[in-house]
């Protein structure tokens, strides 16, 4: 319901508006290409956290990691998540001991300075999917895929981006030239970007049996990826609410005794004799 209120708040008319007015351009001038720094600025859709007083929807987090785990991981680290950051919050510790036990992890050096494998635990880290930046890059035509656990907080429109940037794969307008190996979307910036579109209806079955379209993907991988970025954020807005409660409770106390130490020395007559 959440995707579709997305969706039904502009995107697809949006993104038809860019085609044609890319296209437009085009066709009025015949030497019309897309600058580097050309790209459509993400429209602002109504996550259900955003104010102070709304926390984050834990089942889409669930539902994210899911996404992200079977579809994500394959290019992209996400170096500053462990399992055990998500117990209570999408998992049970028991699930999340039993998801880190079905990885492998290399440890060490042992008693006798070598490095040996063990099964994952839940303190262990989301496995690496590249050894190293070379090797990212080797297997992804030279482009290095990012890492996600910050991404939302590195740039500027934030889940806003990474919801449209998901959804908004499209063909290339006329007078748009997309060399092999790179893929148009008009939210990326300079328009041409060298991941192929990572979702489709259907990819990931989700286990409280959610529609699995792919503008559902998107948006519960976005509040997973926001949430990664800001595992604090339930907690901070609960101690602000506490505070704010608490400091409302003693502002009338107060109040009154400012008044009350304040009236004699307001109201005293100071008078002068000879």
């Amino acid at each position: 319901m959440f995707a579709q209120k997305l969706i039904g708040n502009g995107l697809l008319n949006k993104v038809a508006i860019v085609s044609g007015i890319v296209g437009t351009a085009a066709a009025i001038t015949t030497s019309t290409t897309l600058l580097s720094d050309d790209f459509v600025a993400p429209a602002k859709y109504p996550w259900d956290h955003r104010f102070p007083w709304q926390s984050f929807d834990h089942a889409s987090i669930r539902r994210g990691h899911q996404v992200y785990t079977q579809v994500c991981s394959t290019c992209h680290s996400l170096n500053l998540v462990s399992y055990r950051h998500l117990a209570n919050v999408a998992y049970t510790p028991e699930e999340l001991k039993a998801m880190a036990a079905d990885t492998t992890v290399m440890d060490g050096p042992d008693s006798e300075g070598d490095m040996f494998e063990r099964k994952g635990q839940i303190t262990d880290f989301h496995p690496k999917p590249y050894e190293n930046a070379n090797a990212a890059r080797f297997s992804n035509n030279g482009a290095l895929p990012p890492d996600l656990s910050l991404i939302i907080k590195a740039r500027g429109a934030h889940e806003d981006y990474v919801f449209s940037l998901l959804t908004g794969y499209m063909d290339p307008p006329t007078g748009v030239r997309i060399v092999n190996g790179q893929y148009f979307n008009p939210y990326f910036p300079g328009t041409k970007i060298a991941m192929a579109p990572p979702l489709s209806d259907g990819m990931v079955e989700f286990d409280d049996g959610t529609e699995n379209s792919m503008s559902q993907m998107s948006k519960d991988v976005s509040t997973f990826l926001c949430w990664a970025s800001e595992p604090e954020h339930d907690d901070r807005k609960k101690l602000g609410l506490k505070i704010l409660l608490g400091l409302g409770i003693i502002t009338l106390p107060l109040f009154y005794w400012k008044r009350l130490k304040w009236s004699v020395i307001k109201t005293r007559k100071i008078s002068f004799k000879d």
